[in-house]
This record gives C-alpha cells, sequence and structure tokens, in this order.
C-alpha cells in the first residue's frame, strides 16, 4: 500500500486548524516541503510541545513527504525562542536531508503565504495554495501523524493547549471527541466563574460559551478568557452592531491596510477601503470588496492594528461571504514582490499580547502526561475539509480502538473517522457520533 493510501485509510488532516485531507497533498509534486512549527497564536504552545517530544517523528513525516513528491529540500520552520523545541528538532535532523529554519516571533509567522516567502522567497498566486510554487506545507502534528499512519496507526488522538483563565496552563493529548470540560476538568479546572472558550487561539479562533464543545482533530487548543474581558466583549458584539459601529466611525487612517500581512506581501488587500463597503449601495460594493479577497482572516487589523477599535476583518469576511453569494471571482493582479517595509512592519507577539491586554495568562503550557478517559466522546462526521463521513455503525455496536466508524464516496474529499477508544455507539446523528466507554 501505497503512502498515499496509508495516509488516507488513517484519516489524517491538517492538524494545525485548517483540517485539509493531507493524502491529497502527497499525492502531488513539489520541489520542497516545509513543516509549520511556527504556531503565531498567543498563548498556545501545542506545536513547540509535539516538536520537543516527538521530534523524530516529525523529522521522519517530512521525509516520508519528501519521498512521495519528490522533493529534495526539506525544511523545520519554527521560532528561535522555542529553545527545547529547536534542540529537540535539531538533533533529529542530523544525519537526514531536513534543515532547520528559524523564525522570528511575530504574528502571522505561521500563516502559509508567510512561511512560503520566508523559506523560499515565493509568491503563492492569489487565493492559490504552496503547491502551485511547488510547496507542500504542513503542520509539524500532521506530519507526527503522517509517520503513524505509514506504520498503520490512525488518528485517534489530539495534542491540544488549554491556556488563559486556568489554573493550570497546560499542553496534552487527549482521544478525540473529548469534550473541553472534561480536558479542562482533568488539568486543574477553570480559574474564572464566567468563561468564554476561543477555540483555535484568541485571533482565529471560535467563540463559545459551551464547554462540552467536543474537540477535534483540527483542535489546537483553548484559550479561556472571562466573559467581561476586554477581547471577550468585542468578540461577543453580534455583527450588525460592529459594522454599524465601523460606518459611523471609521475615518480611514490606513492602518489596518498597513499592518496587513498580505498587504506587505504585495497582495492587493487593503481592509480600509473594504470598510467604505459598510456605508455603499451594492453596486459599490462589489467593486470595494475586491480588496477583501486575498485576506486571510489573521485579525491583526482588528485586534491590534485599529485605534480606533473597529473591526475590519470581521468586514472582510462578510464581503467574502458575499463574492461567494455572488460568485464573483477575484480579478486583480498577483504580486510580484513584497512590500519594501515587509520586514520592518512585523507585529511581535508582546506587543500583541499588550494590545489584547493578556500579559497575565503568558505561560510555558508543557505538555503533560495527564491521563485523560473520558465516559463519552462525542465525534462529529465531518473533521475535516470536504464530505462528512458517512457512518458505518449503528447504535449499540460494539467498537473497537482505531476502528472505522464512517466511510467516504469514492471521489469525496474528506477524512476517514475512526474510534478514539474501545466502546459502544451510544447514538448515530445526522451530524456525529456518540460513543460510550466499555465497561
Amino acid at each position: 500500500m501505497s503512502l498515499v493510501e496509508k495516509v488516507k485509510q488513517a484519516g489524517v488532516v491538517g492538524a494545525g486548524g485548517g483540517g485539509f485531507p493531507t493524502h491529497v497533498k502527497l499525492a502531488a509534486k513539489a520541489d520542497t516541503v516545509i513543516a509549520n512549527g511556527a504556531e503565531c497564536e498567543p498563548l498556545l504552545h501545542k506545536d513547540a510541545a509535539v516538536m520537543h517530544h516527538m521530534a523524530a517523528e516529525v523529522v521522519e513525516g517530512v521525509q516520508l513527504v519528501m519521498q512521495a513528491v519528490g522533493a529534495k529540500d526539506g525544511v523545520v520552520g519554527i521560532k528561535a525562542k522555542k529553545k527545547e523545541a529547536v534542540a529537540a528538532i535539531q538533533a533529529a535532523c542530523k544525519g537526514t536531508p531536513v534543515r532547520v529554519q528559524l523564525l522570528g516571533d511575530y504574528y502571522p509567522a505561521g500563516d502559509e503565504y508567510e512561511l512560503v516567502y520566508t523559506v523560499t522567497g515565493r509568491l503563492i498566486p492569489p487565493q492559490g495554495i504552496p503547491l502551485q510554487v511547488g510547496v507542500v506545507v504542513a503542520n509539524v502534528e500532521t506530519l507526527a501523524n503522517i509517520t503513524a499512519a505509514a506504520k498503520g496507526v490512525p488518528v485517534t488522538q489530539k495534542t491540544i493547549t488549554l491556556a488563559g483563565a486556568v489554573k493550570n496552563p497546560v499542553s496534552l493529548t487527549v482521544p478525540v471527541g473529548t469534550t473541553f470540560r472534561e480536558a479542562i476538568e482533568a488539568s486543574g479546572g477553570l480559574a474564572t466563574d464566567n468563561p468564554v472558550l476561543f477555540v483555535g487561539g484568541l485571533m482565529m479562533g471560535q467563540l463559545t460559551d459551551d464547554l462540552d464543545t467536543p474537540i477535534v482533530k483540527t483542535s489546537t487548543g483553548a484559550v479561556i478568557l472571562p466573559r467581561d474581558h476586554h477581547v471577550a466583549e468585542r468578540k461577543l458584539k453580534p455583527a450588525p452592531i460592529q459594522a454599524r459601529i465601523g460606518k459611523s466611525a471609521c475615518d480611514q487612517c490606513r492602518y489596518c491596510t498597513e499592518f496587513c500581512p498580505r498587504y506587505l506581501l504585495g497582495y492587493a488587500v487593503e481592509p480600509h477601503q473594504v470598510m467604505r463597503s459598510l456605508a455603499f449601495t451594492a453596486t459599490d460594493k462589489k467593486y470595494w470588496n475586491q480588496m477583501a479577497a486575498n485576506c486571510c482572516a489573521c485579525g491583526l487589523c482588528t485586534l491590534y492594528a485599529c485605534p480606533e477599535e473597529l473591526y475590519p476583518k470581521e468586514a472582510c469576511d462578510a464581503s467574502k461571504a458575499e463574492m461567494r453569494a455572488a460568485s464573483i471571482k477575484w480579478t486583480g493582479p498577483a504580486p510580484t514582490k513584497a512590500h519594501a517595509i515587509h520586514d520592518g512592519r512585523k507585529v511581535p507577539i508582546k506587543m500583541l499580547m499588550q494590545r489584547m491586554h493578556i500579559e497575565q495568562y503568558d505561560s510555558p503550557a508543557p505538555l503533560s502526561d495527564i491521563a485523560v478517559k473520558p465516559r463519552q466522546l462525542i465525534l462529529p462526521l465531518k473533521q475535516s475539509a470536504g464530505a462528512p463521513n458517512k457512518p458505518i455503525v449503528k447504535k449499540g455496536d460494539k467498537v473497537k480502538v482505531g476502528q472505522p466508524l464512517g466511510a467516504l464516496g469514492e471521489k469525496d474529499l474528506g477524512a476517514i473517522l475512526h474510534a478514539p477508544m474501545a466502546g459502544t455507539v451510544a447514538d448515530v446523528t445526522g451530524d456525529r457520533i456518540i460513543l460510550t466507554r466499555q465497561s
């Protein structure tokens, strides 16, 4: 069986949040493989933990991908400040064709467009993917999962970070389907009585107050803040209010654009112009919304750049949604070179944390061997880009660890779901499987 098929059967997806089925990338051809260990979301440390404790598996994964796609260059991109992880990866790279590229501590160093440019000097076409410039990018945990898949081991576990208003900031590995509530309780509990969870991080994550949200293959962790924290209050404002504030208060200062990572790479992304669309007619919106088409939704404009604390990122999100609904495609130029001030306008993580008033939560969150053994797992049938799984089990079935629970059509893009523990299928609904632990 080929590596592509092994990875497909193991259900490997992008573990850094993207969730693209990994076997598709391995079926392509490229000259460079980049392991993305940049991890620039403030307070999250799961990638550093993976590189520190699974360095050999990460580097082996890079080599497996290099062989599959025919690449000669293998690179692990990692922030220089992650000293333990750097040392472990450098040791694992000895005697291999894989090298380490040290990155600065800025946001968003882990954006694929930024990382590919930093490592290779190449600019991905607008709305394109790294493969279009001969590069495969994979999260470091994904690469460790590829190594396991080559040995026939499917994805049933997930490494996450729990940070912010918790008693014990920590990274830990849990069965897929564990709720954040159980993971938090097992690791020490909350340090606030009124929590909200930023699942996936403060900058690009999803905000929820549902502690029973399940941990899935794409989860990188959760930052917990009190509901009355300023960042939480801003994020909790309903979208119509965010838009009305922007419509009335934006003075076109351009800071959102001048700090935009994609603009600084040379792409035609100008959030300040998108803000104009909040006050315009549908005809005018069609023009100005083009300036949002290549936004990477990093959130830097909203949470750092704007001096009036408006919502340019959210305006860009709305513009992209309108363009998709109207089938409007990007028609602008491709960048030919990065902005002259690109290297001088990177935002240091410490400055970003100060702007967001989260310095008090800055903690290493090292990997713990805490064993989380949930009584029940909640397993969404869709945990990747593409189609959801079609259940192949029914209520009352007994399942073993690693047993497939779902299947995909022959031409479907997606990732197979496996049982993270031995147990009984308690329920199968339209969007999830509930699995209870075997007594």
